[in-house]
Order: structure tokens, then C-alpha cells, then sequence
């Protein structure tokens, strides 16, 4: 994947991702409140989700082990997977200071909580991600509803995101979740069951990308900040070299809405200066045409 996208940066890339916990990342994660989890259910379909709790719900409890106070409610997708050992990425991000670090591994539920052991922890650039501080604690996460095809509310949300999170995974290298973000109007909807999204210059590692040419299993997850909501979508995703950039394409085969996972009330995105604008394109839905946001 690095070298059909021209980086020639030897050794770059999950070769690189260390399985120890640094104690700066250790830092960083006792001070998170919201962690985002991905993995696969028992059909091989991918889920994104988040976990929260106060600053500390997430800890180091030594190198190559971390602990997070919290697991899937009953209504999540990712609700009982952890019974037994299974593969696990989580990206801690803190909004507020364009923040993240990414770690994949294998966790179990232990009581109410995950115990996740560690196999490549890294962090990531800055870019694109949108500056947000919560105002509100989250909720009690409740399902609003699930189904195949997502409906027009959802399509509009998806539509007008800045911010949402794939996972995916490969076989025997384990399950992976990764931050998208861009001007509103950044993720286009194709379809009834389709949307697709460019997929913007990052640090050049591939992982998303080199997963989906391994495995086209993705689950995403869009964040409804306003209302402290979540769209959790799970199909098959794959990109497209034909531009001047990829272009993933996604295509639903179920959804699940809940409440209560997020905070319902947050400051006002700041966007990233490097979001790309966003090009005037036709929606497929209503003719109408999303414009250049800056």
C-alpha cells in the first residue's frame, strides 16, 4: 500500500509500533475520558464503539498491559464479545488537544472491566481532527434503533460529520481502529446503503488502507456531539486509486443507533487548518450540491 501511494520511507509502519506502554503514553491515557474500541463479532463483522469514564478509567497497569474501567453496554454491538480473549484496537483521542494514540492487542472482560494486553502502541499526528471539550458527562447508552439499511436522519448525519472512526483488522495481525475527520460534507452519501470518502495524507502508515486490501470488513462509527449519540455502522469498505487521492468506498450491511454513549453537550468544533476544502459534488439523494467549507 506504501509503495502504490509512493512513500519510500524505509521501515514505516506497523513495523515500527512497539508493544510496550511508554510512560508518556501511560500519562496521556490515565487522563482520557473517552476511549474508542473496535473488533469483529462472531460472523466476522466489524463494530467501532466508544467506552467512557471519568479521567483514570483507563491505566497502565504495567508495560504491556492496560486496564479500562468500563465495558460494551447491553445495546452495544461490541456487548459481550469479550467473554474470551479476542482482538481489540483502541485509539485514545482527546479532542480538546488533537491528541491520539492508537494501541492494538487482545483484551477480556474481567468483571466490568477490559483488560487489554498490548501488542503495538503509537501515536499519530494532529491532523484533521476537530477541537471539542465536553460540557455535559455522558449518558446511560440505550439503543434507538438497528437495521440493514441506514434511514434518511442517518444519511443527513453522515452527511454532515467532521469527525467519525473505522475499524478494521487483517488475519493473524489483529483488529485496528483509526480517526477520520475534514470539513463538514467531507463523507459523501452514494446510496441507500453507500457512502464513500477521500482518504486524506497522514503519516503514511497505511494501516487502515493495508487492512482493507487484506480484509474488506470495516465498522464505522460517527458521534452525534450535539446530542450525545452514536451511528454505528458495520459492510465492507474498499479504496479506489483512480484520483489524485483514494477514495474509500463503504457499503452497509447493518446498523445500530444508540443514545447516551457521549456527552450530549460540547464547545464548538474548531476545524483543522490542514482540512482539506471540501470539493462541490452532487448529493445522490437530492440534487442539492454540498459546497466549499473552510
Amino acid at each position: 500500500m506504501q509503495r502504490r501511494a509512493g512513500v519510500r520511507v524505509a521501515d514505516h509502519g506497523s513495523s515500527r509500533a512497539r508493544a510496550d506502554i511508554p510512560e508518556v503514553a501511560a500519562a496521556f491515557l490515565r487522563d482520557q475520558r473517552m476511549i474508542v474500541a473496535g473488533a469483529a463479532d462472531d460472523l466476522g463483522r466489524l463494530w467501532a464503539s466508544v467506552l467512557t469514564g471519568p479521567a483514570g478509567f483507563a491505566d497502565a497497569a504495567d508495560d504491556r498491559t492496560i486496564v479500562l474501567r468500563a465495558a460494551p453496554a447491553p445495546d452495544d454491538p461490541l456487548h459481550g464479545l469479550f467473554a474470551a480473549e479476542r482482538d481489540v484496537g483502541l485509539l485514545a483521542i482527546e479532542p480538546r488537544t488533537r491528541r491520539r494514540m492508537r494501541v492494538n492487542g487482545t483484551a477480556v472482560q474481567t468483571g466490568e472491566s477490559l483488560v487489554v494486553g498490548t501488542e503495538q502502541v503509537y501515536a499519530n499526528c494532529p491532523k484533521y481532527i476537530q477541537t471539542r471539550e465536553p460540557t455535559t458527562p455522558p449518558g446511560t447508552p440505550a439503543r434507538i434503533g438497528s437495521g440493514s439499511a441506514p434511514t434518511g436522519r442517518h444519511r443527513d448525519w453522515i452527511e454532515a460529520a467532521d469527525t467519525f472512526f473505522i475499524a478494521t483488522r487483517a488475519a493473524g495481525f489483529g483488529a485496528d481502529v483509526s480517526h477520520r475527520g475534514g470539513n463538514p460534507g467531507f463523507v459523501r452519501v452514494t446510496g441507500p446503503r453507500s457512502l464513500e470518502f477521500p482518504d486524506y495524507p497522514g503519516n503514511g502508515m497505511y494501516m487502515t488502507l493495508g487492512n482493507l486490501e487484506l480484509d474488506p470488513a470495516a465498522g464505522l462509527l460517527f458521534p452525534d456531539w450535539e446530542r450525545g449519540r452514536t451511528l454505528h455502522l458495520t459492510g465492507r469498505a474498499r479504496a479506489d486509486w483512480g484520483g489524485d487521492r483514494p477514495v474509500v468506498r463503504f457499503e452497509v450491511d447493518a446498523y445500530t443507533h444508540l443514545a447516551g454513549t457521549l456527552p450530549a453537550g460540547w464547545t464548538a468544533p474548531g476545524y483543522h487548518r490542514f482540512n482539506p476544502p471540501v470539493r462541490d459534488q452532487g448529493s445522490s439523494r437530492s440534487g442539492s450540491a454540498i459546497g466549499t467549507v473552510l
